[in-house]
């Protein structure tokens, strides 16, 4: 089908690729304070971008953190509604020297654009964005009514999204949600995400004496916190793999037999994933289970950080008075984020070795989800890929989470359409993170086609 829109988004891809470098040199690190004005100098940005591509009472939403950006059309009578989701935060720089081009000046090398938030979230959100401006400059009008709603704190644990969304505020009634924060599997491959692992996130906080005592006086006595934290995250799943918490699988809902036949099919090479996107000596996980049914479909445990205590040059010879493990797990569906933090703190509870007190503090979760393939949107989606990639489309699941895509369907029930452009190996929360600028301009082209399709 000729389009106008995609015409359109031809000829100004260049004038928009330099549009998102300015962007992209915008630090909206959520995770660090001294950046919340960056953070704010963000959604400020984007908020003046859709009202000068046409769209109505754009206006910023505060929340407790970092403000929330919304702006709708809602001219097309009769036609569905879409709620475009992203996120303009991105995830800290840190380490800095392993960067080959500075992560805040988007450079272009070997048919990628390198920088922070290239691919997660800023150049996907752009890539939504241009594609709305490029309908409404081609034709005047869009094909279905949209709404946006872009949030700067989905690397921290997006709560004033989730209250926002909780409260079902009119602004948010529509159909589905259109969600660009996903990949395809491997280059040039269209792909619908399908199911999404949900997650929490705690932090356990040992404590045993009352203060940092010398260890050649009170050692082989007093008890010390850092092994008392090794001693209970040794006891949180075996050699195997295998989560030790009592209940924790309880209620798990498999993947289907023609799931996994899909997938089965799919074009993955074991031992270039475990070369090139992970670097390891060799894979580990649950025997019995391939790695995507390890990483898709399979609930995970993991330690993300130990501070504390004393780790400066030389020796010091302290028994810490606390010591704190940051853990988190993935979660399928079949599992609920309260359910499962409760049977991990009554766990944790219970193995905690004697002499140490300890605090089990959920930071922030989000359920699994899953969604239904035959429903117009994801076929709509499917035409609109095929189309522009001259592919058949393949659905996947994503081992990560998107909390936002099970709040709105809890709390708005709508389905989401996870249609993102980002690749396996685009480095996202990692040094280099890249987007490759093909899938940038062929993202755009795929949104377009997509609400053409779903305005039929």
């Amino acid at each position: 089908m000729s389009s106008p829109a995609v015409a359109y988004a031809r000829e100004n891809h260049p004038r928009f690729l330099n549009e998102l470098k300015d962007l992209l040199r915008i630090p909206s690190i959520s995770t660090l304070p001294e950046n919340k004005a960056d953070c704010r100098r963000a959604a400020e940005f984007l908020l003046a971008e859709l009202t000068h591509i046409g769209f109505e009472h754009a206006k910023l939403l505060e929340t407790e953190g970092n403000p929330l950006v919304y702006a709708d059309w809602l001219h097309a009578d009769g036609k569905p509604i879409a709620l475009f989701y992203g996120h303009y935060d991105v995830q800290p720089t840190d380490p800095e020297d392993e960067w080959l081009s500075p992560p805040f000046e988007p450079t272009e090398r070997d048919g990628n654009l390198y920088g922070r938030g290239t691919c997660d979230d800023k150049g996907q959100v752009w890539a939504q964005i241009k594609a709305l401006e490029s309908l409404m400059a081609a034709n005047g009008k869009l094909p279905i009514n949209v709404r946006v709603l872009l949030e700067g704190e989905e690397e921290v644990g997006g709560e004033g999204i989730e209250a926002f969304v909780a409260s079902k505020p009119p602004e948010l009634k529509s159909d589905f949600a259109l969600v660009s924060d996903t990949e395809l599997f491997a280059p040039g491959l269209p792909t619908l995400c399908v199911g999404l692992r949900g997650m929490i996130y705690t932090e356990l906080e040992v404590r045993g004496a009352k203060t940092d005592l010398h260890s050649g006086m009170y050692g082989g006595a007093a008890p010390n916190p850092f092994v008392a934290i090794a001693q209970i995250v040794a006891k949180l799943k075996d050699e195997d793999g295998h989560i030790l918490i009592p209940g924790f699988y309880d209620g798990i809902i498999p993947p289907s037999p023609e799931e996994l036949a899909a997938w089965s099919s799919l074009p993955f090479d074991e031992e270039h994933y475990r070369l090139t996107e992970v670097g390891s000596r060799t894979l580990v996980g649950e025997a019995g289970y391939s790695v995507l049914q390890r990483t898709w479909a399979r609930p995970t445990l993991d330690v993300h950080g130990i501070p504390g205590g004393f780790i400066g040059a030389g020796a010091k010879t302290v028994i810490p008075a606390k010591a704190t493990a940051k853990v988190s797990m993935r979660l399928v569906p079949g599992m609920t984020p309260a359910k499962t933090f409760a049977l991990y703190k009554d766990y944790v509870e219970k193995i905690a070795p004697a002499g140490v007190d300890i605090e089990v503090r959920l930071i922030h979760s989000g359920d699994p989800c899953l969604v239904r393939v035959d429903n117009p949107y994801i076929q709509a989606a499917t035409t609109a890929l095929r189309e522009v990639w001259g592919q058949e489309t393949v659905f996947i699941r994503s081992g990560g989470s998107i909390p936002i895509v099970g709040d709105f369907d809890r709390n708005l029930g709508i389905p989401s359409v996870m249609m993102g452009f980002g690749l396996p190996d685009d480095n996202i929360h990692a040094p280099n993170e890249k987007f490759h600028l093909k899938n940038f301009e062929l993202g755009i082209e795929s949104i377009v086609r997509f609400l053409e399709e779903a305005g039929k």
